[in-house]
């Protein structure tokens, strides 16, 4: 089985805690991510995903302008070590509720890995154990 470090994104992106909703959301489209981890100093407090923004701010129907990212966001982070295996992480999202987990290696996060990112390597996984004994063929149209 594959680890998590093999399928994570290895340089996620962060934003400030008093970093606006709105200035967040935006981040996300530009890089097409669903999470970013929220950096005080060196420091990583948090992640705010996707997820948090609509459930958390959006729903609220308060000025997204004047909400920050840390009044939102989820902390502290759910991690996983790298070294472990992509079904851990598929276990470990579910038993947490959570979409993404920050990955990590000695203790320094160095990835995320999101539940699309394991989505992926499964649909991969299903097709190379599945193509060989199938064999693909186009199916005979036939004209009545």
């Amino acid at each position: 089985m594959s680890t998590v470090s093999k399928i994570m994104s290895k340089q996620p992106k962060t934003v400030g805690p008093s970093v606006s909703i709105v200035s967040a959301a935006k981040k996300m489209k530009a890089a097409r991510v669903g999470s970013l981890f929220v950096k005080k100093g060196m420091n990583l407090v948090g992640i705010v995903t996707d997820t948090d923004i609509v459930r958390r701010a959006v729903a609220s129907s308060k000025p997204l302008g004047k909400m920050t990212v840390d009044k939102i966001m989820t902390s502290p982070i759910c991690t996983i070590e790298g070294s472990q295996s992509v079904d851990d992480a598929q276990d470990m999202m579910g038993d947490l509720g959570v979409r993404h987990l920050a990955v990590t290696k000695a203790g320094d996060i160095i990835g995320v890995v999101s539940v699309r990112d394991v989505m992926m390597f499964y649909k991969r996984y299903a097709q190379s154990k599945i193509a060989p004994l199938v064999g693909y063929s186009e199916p005979k149209i036939s004209q009545d």
